[in-house]
């Protein structure tokens, strides 16, 4: 199956016109794609279907436990499918079946180890300042992020390892977040702040085939090696912020076959 895959397109400020890719099965927007959500419109009526994995922009200013809601209906209105701990299985021109395992992902902090955790989320303190977001009414501070990551993550981690049973041929997961410090952003590498874009879940990349994801304002595409044998794909066509020269050289076509 052959997927189109954009993330990051940040359309409450950025100019762009997303447009299909040639010979495209699917399209996986990997999150923040509109803070105002009014750029999810330019996705309705797309010709091949749309699996959408919400950004943490998309809850900029929102209290978090009401946008899931919102946010579905207001995709569900759209024709766009909207994954968010739920899986999805497709089947392409080949006859293959591949199953979609989706959720954001949030940040859990501990990319650099449990040594690291109070540091780096002292560092997410500016980033949660950015969202202005609540979770039942409180603010959405870094302990409640972690919180909810957790939860994703033990969703991810179950339904990764769940047997196909003949019900798929294979798997792309797709988070937000970066699952590994590998999808780091080269200007920043290792500082404390990128513990609030990747995860360490290294562990889980031998359970999926191909792993899509977002958040980082810079393009990815490796492979990682499993010991046992085989491995994953990992993939990230974010666009980011045209100010900053994020998105020179930006292929907004760009595919993947899985």
């Amino acid at each position: 199956m052959r997927l189109q895959v954009l993330s990051d397109l940040h359309l409450e400020t950025e100019s762009f016109d997303p447009a299909p890719a040639p010979g495209a099965e699917a399209l996986v927007l990997a999150g923040d794609v509109d803070s105002t959500w009014a750029g999810l419109e330019r996705f309705a009526g797309w010709p091949v279907p749309v699996i959408y994995v919400a950004g943490n922009h998309e809850f900029d200013g929102r209290d978090v436990e009401q946008v899931w809601a919102a946010l579905r209906a207001r995709c569900r209105t759209l024709g766009i499918t909207m994954l968010e701990r739920q899986s999805l299985v497709l089947t392409g021109a080949d006859g293959r079946r591949i199953r979609f395992v989706a959720t954001i992902r949030w940040s859990d902090f501990d990319l650099f180890g449990e040594a690291r955790r109070d540091r780096v989320m002292r560092a997410a303190r500016y980033f949660v300042d950015v969202m202005r977001s609540t979770r039942h009414g409180a603010l959405f501070d870094a302990a409640a992020v972690r919180e909810e990551s957790l939860a994703c993550r033990r969703w991810l981690k179950d339904e990764l390892a769940r047997p196909a049973e003949g019900a798929w041929d294979a798997t792309v997961a797709i988070t937000h977040y970066g699952p590994s410090l590998r999808s780091a952003d080269p200007r920043y590498g290792g500082q404390p702040g990128t513990a609030s874009f990747c995860n360490a879940d290294d562990d889980l990349l031998p359970l999926a085939d191909l792993w899509i994801h977002g958040h980082l304002h810079c393009r990815h595409d490796y492979r990682v090696e499993h010991p046992g044998g085989g491995s994953t794909r990992v993939v990230s066509n974010a666009r980011g912020h045209t100010h900053k020269g994020e998105t020179d050289g930006y292929d907004g076509a760009f595919m993947v076959e899985v």
